[in-house]
């Protein structure tokens, strides 16, 4: 059994900075995560991030993580489990992480939730072959692993994650054919990303979709198709792309599992990824004990997981009765509302407008 005051689950960038606040503030922390290694998907991003300069802008996604894995690793009142997932949580504050040959029971007066997100698949003929990933997938092989898993690429979404990524690909020499989405207009990517893979000679052909893969046994070829202003298909505009791997970046899904088992309340919202938790500006659910932060709160990137954990473990170690300065609070909020006025963040402050508004 453990029992430290606060629970983080999840090692990404929301939890890292969460248990990092929280630890700061006083209170000693359990991180777990069910990777060897800190860092979420900061560890397979190599490109620089937005935003302000204190927050992490210039820095690389992996630097990031290095930065605040040492700190987190250095801490003396942060205990961390790593290759252990939380599997259950249980009604009478019984909390179980396991792997494949061990378990630990721990019992925390406070819990942050910052398991992120999954991501989505789309349904066409043979999506099960061999060669038909999610963007994640090719970002740990080729960012981590240091591995092509082909030579020719078909992306099937146009947002900030298929068009970096497929700039990736392009450094390291693979050939990427063309980015479609069934979309009229670019998926959220930033211009700036867009322009690099329009100027590298990737076309990026809107109102398009995947209708199959097809080949022996694997992917070989990918078949797509225009589509009218109701997604619906338009014959005669059928093409054919030569690729023996299709890349999926449709969007991501919360990963709220946990938060369902304890009956946390939960509403769809269509804007933030799907079924999220309800919670406060300080990501206080339902269930007063419980926080969350990061993509499991409404998908979003990572500057605002970063600035939601610090938020919730500060309001964690408060609630604890640790020394908080309520300002700092205060300022990462105003920072937070700031960083979500961009162009980019409308439909995320659309969707927590709905959220806020259907009540605990």
């Amino acid at each position: 059994m453990i029992e430290p005051d606060v629970l983080v689950v999840g090692g990404g960038p929301a939890g890292m900075n969460a248990a990092l606040a929280a630890a700061n503030a006083g209170a000693t922390v359990l991180l777990v995560d069910r990777f060897q290694n800190l860092g979420g998907q900061l560890v397979k991003q190599t490109h620089k991030f937005f935003g302000w300069a204190a927050r992490g802008a210039g820095a690389r996604g992996f630097e990031l993580a290095q930065k605040w894995e040492g700190e987190i690793q250095n801490h003396p009142r942060i205990q961390t489990l790593l290759g252990f997932e939380v599997i259950g949580a249980y009604k009478d504050g019984i909390w179980l992480a396991a792997d494949l040959e061990d378990f630990y029971k721990i019992k925390p007066k406070r819990v942050v939730i910052a398991t992120g997100a999954s991501e989505r698949m789309i349904t066409f003929e043979n999506n099960d072959y061999p060669g038909v990933y999610g963007a994640g997938a090719v970002q740990t092989l080729m960012n981590v692993y240091g591995v092509l898993p082909g030579e020719r690429y078909l992306i099937v979404g146009s947002g900030n994650v298929g068009v970096i990524v497929t700039y990736q690909l392009l450094q390291a020499q693979a050939k990427v054919e063309a980015i479609i989405d069934v979309l009229p207009r670019l998926g959220g990517a930033y211009w700036v990303h867009a322009a690099k893979i329009q100027r590298a000679g990737v076309p990026i052909l809107l109102k398009r979709t995947i209708t199959g893969v097809y080949g022996e046994g694997r992917v070989e070829r990918a078949e797509t198709i225009g589509v009218d202003e109701k997604f619906q298909p338009i014959p005669g505009t059928e093409r054919t792309f030569s690729v023996d791997v299709v890349l999926l970046a449709v969007g991501l899904m919360p990963l709220s599992e946990l938060l369902f088992e304890l009956g946390v309340r939960e509403y769809y919202i269509p804007e933030l990824g799907g079924f999220v938790p309800w919670h406060d500006e300080t990501g206080r659910t339902s269930h007063p004990e419980i926080f969350v932060a990061g993509d499991v709160a409404g998908i979003e990137e990572a500057t605002t997981a970063a600035l939601q954990g610090r938020i919730s473990g500060l309001q964690t170690a408060l609630d604890l009765g640790y020394e908080v300065n309520k300002d700092e609070i205060d300022e990462l909020k105003m920072l937070l509302t700031q960083f979500r006025r961009s162009s980019l963040s409308e439909k995320v402050c659309q969707g927590l407008e709905r959220l806020h508004t259907k009540g605990v």
